[in-house]
Formats: structure tokens, C-alpha cells, sequence
């Protein structure tokens, strides 16, 4: 007989039963150049924005909390993302790791794929391992696909690598046997055998992390949890400690990549889920905005002082795939867990202009970080980058960047603009400025194209949500370039990352492999993949210490047509879907096929790869999302002055008009030239485009049609 799958209880009653429960709560967004801080506390936003202090970023914490008057004993909540994790990996400063593997299968973290991403690329590198050859160890063992053992594992084998590890001063093991997805118990034995051995050691078991087919991409994503493991587990641990020492005895939840948050135990077992973490929080806050608003489809937009991102968000949700690579997508590391689809370049406002020996000019991918920043910044930096460029063009006004908190040297960018760009190309300071900016964003505009144009979605058809720090400046031009005709500045623009942790409900992902025909595979194997999954969602709860009743159990199976290499995660409500009446499924996987893919093929066979649960637990505040939709209050003067601002033409600035953001009142419309300055952003506004403040308070920027 068949049965629904359990489905407990709608996390949204259970929401709705405590909405009227504020709690005080904040977010913290740790970047490469500014530490970013939102919270919602005793009834009131509060923000501040301060330097990242690179060599230990608690410091960084420590100061957002102090100028956003925060003190951690009134807090209930801190929600935190970085990019420790992917940064580790970028700059290779990870653990020294050693892999252990079934015996036969020493190189697939070696040889990886046979696809050459980049056909006509003559200096085309293959992705190199974080784990060198002679740090991999073979282990006597065998487990076939159907999860039966074939060769027992050998344990003294494995008791004989500990001297090994210790000769190598190996700090990481990552544990990857063939087929344990199907049955993790070797690698749970030899889990075993190291942690009790060397305790000191950081294991990560790839069924552990995932229990999902692909050898090379399961391997490459456990190696990459071990590479990271010392560094973040550290960093956590100081993080919490500094907390905790400082009379905080609330929750900490860390922001994933999936767009959910976890706890910080979960996060220090498990940091390659916090690959993405800071820059997701603001497609998660954009999505939200998105639906406010009623955009169908949108991109969202995040320019920083380090890179620049990008994400298409459908629905009031971004995407989110399985598939995603850790650095250039030729020779980056893969990583198979479920990720916010974002698309990054090395372009933000601490990106260094630079020339060629042919005398090209560049912007990125280096950067000048948090310290010593910009030239601008007054700190001995000689790197003119992008926020320097802004800054000679008239779009920054020195004396208010940071509320006023960091007055900027208009004369040290010139000189360093002068130095490094302009002398060598023999232009004058403005006319290199003008190029840098350009320059930058046509990188950026790659990012956008990215996730649009080559997505299939024509953008003409969408509108961008732009925040970060730097994103409001450059928004419009990036728009103007791919013909995007609306550009949304949300509230807080320049910490909206933060503010989009506070929207983030707690999530967890669970995946085992089940390949079958649809159809054809027995309801007892489906019901027991299901309940396997179930059984680890509820384990899972009860170790964050949330109850059953508010969580949402979501399942889904991954569906292709046979002969397929990837599949798509169609949702699952019965186990009969999949192997009784099948209609529904096929129906569901044909549509979403054909909006994928502009085809589908209904007369094909479909086969199951996978099956999923996402679960989820809603927050019980919903404060963030309600402060999105509050009516627009505006306070003080409005137009503040005017000055000159360059846009095309290098020796033609125009007498723009300034506006102050907090003062401009709901309803209120402008016509460019302008800039808008607030708190911590600075917004563009070309000549003829319209800027209209919505109720809530968002500006909505029309862009002019030019012939």
C-alpha cells in the first residue's frame, strides 16, 4: 500500500504564534574591506559599517557592536557571515591535509573531469588538488553501489598512515571511499580510529558532509571541508569565546550558502557550507524586497570593496544549484553542495587600477583590502583603485563618506591616480579616472550578463536590486550597459547583507543517492530513503535545540531523462509520485525542462538520481521583513547643495544637485544629474534618468531611453 510521505508541522503557525516576540537581534557581515552590522534592537534598526581588521576580525566585530551601541548582554541572537572560508581557499593558506581513499582510486581527486571548460584557452590549467599526491593514502576496503560489502575494511592498514600523518605534520584528513554514500560504515570506523587516535586531528567523513554519487566532486568537497576545517573551527572558536566572554548568552547562528543559517557547532564541523556565507544574506534580503515589490524576475546586485556579485532571483527567491566551483570556473575547486547561485568578479571599490607593459589598462582582480585601502583612505596606500577614480569624478563627497566618520584625501587618489594610470598612458587625472570607472564597470556588467543573458532571461525583462557599499554608484551604468530599465536602491544599501541575515530562516540540507527508474523503483526503497533522510533532519533539530513542530520537512528527487549526465530537484510530496501514478512528476519535470532548457522530451523515460530533504525552521521575528515594508518617515533638508560631477565627458563636468536620503520624502521624484547621499552609500543618478521614493521609503530609478 502506498503511503505520504511525514510531513510534520508548517513552520509558519508556529511563526505567526510568535510574531509579536521582538527579540533583540543583530547581524554582522564581515567583507574584505568593512565589517557591515544590522540589528533590530529593543524596537529600533541600528547599523554601523567599520574597517575589517584582517589579522583578527573579532576586533572589527567588536567595533560595530560599539558604534551601533549594542551591548552583547541585551542581545538574544547574533547572526554572523564571512568569507574566512572561501578566502582560505583563494589564497591556498588552508591546513597542510591528507586524503584517505579506497585502494585503486588514489588519483580521481587528481584527474577529475575529462571536459575542457575552456576549448580555445592555450594556457588552460586543470584544477590542482588541495592534496598532493604523496599526502594520499590508499585504504584496503570495498563497498559496492547496492551499499554490500565486497572487501572488509582493512583497520591496521589504517592504524599504519597515523605515523605517516605525524612524519608529514598533517593538521586535516578528509576520508572519501567509493560508494559510502551508499554505506558510510567504513568511513565511520576509520572516523573512529583517527579522532580517538589523534584528536587533534580535523577529520571530515565525505558522508558526513554529503551521501551523494560523483566520486571526483565528493572528494573535492570533503577535501575542501578538511582544508578549511583548522582555520574556520579556529576562527569560531574565538569568535564564540570573545562572545561569550563579553556576557552574551544568546544563540549564534552562521549564515550558509544555501541561504539559510546554522549553528556555530554545525558551522565548525561542516565550514564548507559557509563558502558563500556573507554575500548570499543580501539575495536573500533582495528576494524579499523583490516580492515586496512585485518583481516577477530580478538581479541582484552587490558590489563590495573587494568583488562584485550577482544573482537572478525568480519569485522573491534566488537560485540555488548543487553544482559550483570555488574560484575560476576552468581550474576552481568543485564543491557539490546546495549553493545560492552567485556569480563574482574581482571588481569592488578597493580594486586596483593598473597598466600593462603594452600599456592596456586593468582594474582588478587585486585589491588593497581593508588595510591600507585606498589611497583616498589617507593610510599610506600608493594603489589608486576605484573608489579613489569615484572620488576625483566628484561622485563621492569626502567629507560625509562613512556619515563622516572617514573623511577621504581627494589629493592623495590624484596622485596615486597620477603615478600609476594616468603618467603612463598620458592622460590627465580625470580622463584616467573616467577610464577606471569605465573599466570597472564593464567587468561587472559580465557578472550580470552572467546570470541573465546567458541564463536565457533577456533583461529588458527584469530590473536589478543594487546594494553594497559601492553598488549604488555604479548600478545605473551597469544597467544602462545590458539594457536593464530599472534600478531599485533599497533601504540601507550599504549594509544590506547584514540586514538580509536578519531575514534568513535555519536550514539544513540532506541528499542520498537512489538511482532507479521512475516508476519502476520499488516503494519500499523510496520509503526508505525518505525516512533515512526524515531520521537525520529530526537528529539534526534536536542538537540546534529546535522543536519538531517548527520545522518544515520539504523532499524532493533528483529527475533526468535516461542517458542524461545531470538532473534537475523536482519537489516530492508522496511516495506514489515516484512509483505509482507517475503523471504528476513527469508533468512537473516536462515544464520545468522546457523553462530551463526552452525543450523537453515527455516521451522519454525519467530516472531518479537522488532524493533530498530541505528542511527549515522560519524565524519566530519577523521584524526585518516588516522594517522593508514600514512607511517612510523623512527628516531634515532635503537638497543639500550642488557640485560638479563627471559622467561622459572627462572635460564637460555637470552642475549636479545633491540630496541627502534620509530627508526625501516619500512620493518625492527627481530628475538626473543628481547624487543621493546617505549614511553609508552614495547613489549615481544619470542625466534624464527618474528616481521616484517609494512609501517604504526604496528609490525605484527610471533610466532614460537613448536613441
Amino acid at each position: 500500500m502506498q503511503r505520504a510521505l511525514p510531513l510534520p508541522g508548517h513552520p509558519l503557525e508556529a511563526a505567526r504564534s510568535t510574531k509579536d516576540e521582538r527579540m533583540n537581534v543583530v547581524g554582522i557581515d564581515i567583507g574584505g574591506t568593512f565589517t557591515d552590522l544590522v540589528g533590530y534592537v529593543d524596537g529600533a534598526i541600528v547599523t554601523s559599517k567599520t574597517s575589517t581588521v584582517p589579522a583578527d576580525p573579532t576586533k572589527g566585530i567588536a567595533t560595530s557592536l560599539e558604534l551601533a551601541g549594542c551591548r552583547t548582554d541585551r542581545l538574544d541572537e547574533i547572526l554572523h557571515g564571512s568569507t574566512i572560508a572561501i578566502n582560505t581557499v583563494l589564497e591556498h593558506k588552508g591546513a597542510r591535509t591528507a586524503l584517505l581513499t579506497t585502494r585503486g582510486f588514489r588519483d580521481v581527486y587528481a584527474i577529475g573531469r575529462s571536459n575542457r571548460i575552456e576549448a580555445f584557452n592555450l594556457f588552460f590549467k586543470r584544477p590542482k588538488p588541495l592534496v598532493p599526491r604523496n599526502l594520499t593514502f590508499e585504504v584496503p576496503e570495498r563497498i559496492l553501489a547496492s551499499g554490500e560489502v565486497l572487501q572488509p575494511l582493512d583497520e591496521q592498514a589504517v592504524e599504519d598512515i597515523l605515523p605517516q600523518l605525524d612524519a608529514e605534520g598533517v593538521e586535516a584528513v578528509a576520508v572519501c571511499f567509493l560508494h559510502s554514500y551508499a554505506n558510510p560504515a567504513h568511513e565511520r570506523r576509520v572516523g573512529e580510529i583517527l579522532r580517538k587516535a589523534r584528536p587533534d586531528l580535523f577529520v571530515t567523513l565525505s558522508h558526513e558532509i554529503l551521501r551523494e554519487y560523483r566520486e571526483y566532486e565528493r572528494t573535492s568537497t570533503t577535501a575542501l571541508n578538511a582544508f578549511v576545517g583548522p582555520r574556520v573551527e579556529g576562527y569560531l572558536k574565538r569568535l564564540e569565546h570573545h562572545l561569550r566572554d563579553g556576557a552574551f548568552g544568546g544563540k549564534i547562528h552562521i549564515m550558509r550558502s544555501n541561504g539559510g543559517v546554522m549553528s556555530i557547532k554545525v558551522a565548525q564541523e561542516q565550514p564548507v557550507s559557509m563558502m558563500e556565507s556573507g554575500p548570499v544574506a543580501g539575495m536573500i534580503g533582495a528576494g524579499r524586497l523583490a516580492r515586496l515589490l512585485g518583481l516577477k524576475r530580478c538581479v541582484g546586485f552587490d558590489m563590495g570593496g573587494t568583488t562584485a556579485k550577482s544573482s537572478l532571483i525568480t519569485d522573491g527567491a534566488p537560485a540555488i544549484e548543487s553544482g559550483y566551483v570555488i574560484g575560476d570556473r576552468a581550474s576552481g575547486q568543485p564543491m557539490q553542495l546546495p549553493v545560492v547561485n552567485i556569480v563574482e568578479v574581482g571588481a569592488g571599490g578597493g580594486s586596483i587600477a593598473w597598466v600593462d607593459k603594452a600599456g592596456g589598462l586593468h582594474v582588478g582582480p587585486q585589491s588593497v583590502g581593508a588595510d591600507p585601502g585606498p589611497a583616498c583612505y589617507g593610510r599610506g596606500g600608493q594603489n589608486p583603485v576605484v573608489t579613489d577614480a569615484d572620488l576625483i569624478l566628484g561622485r563621492i563627497n569626502p567629507q560625509r563618506f562613512l556619515n563622516g566618520g572617514m573623511p577621504l584625501d581627494r589629493a592623495a587618489a590624484e596622485r596615486a591616480m597620477q603615478f600609476k594610470v594616468a603618467g603612463p598612458l598620458r592622460l590627465d587625472v580625470v580622463q584616467a579616472a573616467l577610464g577606471v570607472a569605465r573599466i570597472a564597470d564593464a567587468s561587472m556588467s559580465l557578472s550580470v550578463r552572467a546570470v541573465s543573458i546567458n541564463k536565457g532571461v533577456d533583461p529588458r525583462d527584469t530590473a536589478m536590486i543594487a546594494f553594497g557599499g559601492a553598488g549604488p554608484l555604479h548600478a545605473v551604468s551597469i544597467a544602462r550597459e545590458i539594457h536593464i530599465p530599472t534600478v531599485i536602491i533599497p533601504k540601507l544599501p550599504g549594509t544590506f547583507s547584514a540586514l538580509g541575515m536578519l531575514m534568513a530562516s535555519w536550514r539544513q540540507d540532506f541528499v542520498q543517492t537512489l538511482i532507479g527508474r521512475v516508476g519502476a523503483l520499488p516503494a519500499s526503497e523510496i520509503e526508505k530513503v525518505f525516512a533515512e533522510l526524515s531520521a537525520a533532519g529530526r537528529e539534526q533539530l534536536e542538537r540546534d535545540g529546535i522543536d519538531d513542530k517548527a520545522a518544515d520537512f520539504r523532499f524532493f528527487a533528483d529527475l533526468r531523462y535516461v542517458g542524461q549526465e545531470h538532473a534537475i530537484s523536482i519537489p516530492v510530496e508522496s511516495v506514489e509520485m515516484l512509483s505509482g501514478d507517475t503523471s504528476e512528476i513527469r508533468r512537473r519535470f516536462d515544464r520545468e525542462h522546457a523553462q530551463r532548457y526552452s525543450q523537453s522530451a515527455p516521451d522519454e523515460s525519467l530516472e531518479v538520481v537522488s532524493l533530498r530533504l530541505v528542511l527549515t525552521a522560519a524565524r519566530s521575528d519577523d521584524a526585518a521583513d516588516e522594517w522593508l515594508s514600514r512607511p517612510w518617515v523623512a527628516e531634515g533638508e532635503a537638497e543639500v547643495g550642488t557640485r560638479d560631477v563627471v559622467f561622459d565627458d572627462p572635460s564637460k563636468p555637470l552642475k549636479t544637485s545633491i540630496y541627502w536620503r534620509p530627508a526625501l520624502a516619500a512620493g518625492t521624484r527627481l530628475r538626473g544629474p543628481a547624487v543621493i547621499e546617505e549614511p553609508n552609500s552614495t547613489i549615481l543618478i544619470h542625466p534624464d534618468d527618474e528616481v521616484e521614493v517609494t512609501e517604504a521609503g526604496h528609490l525605484v530609478i527610471t533610466l532614460a531611453k537613448h536613441a
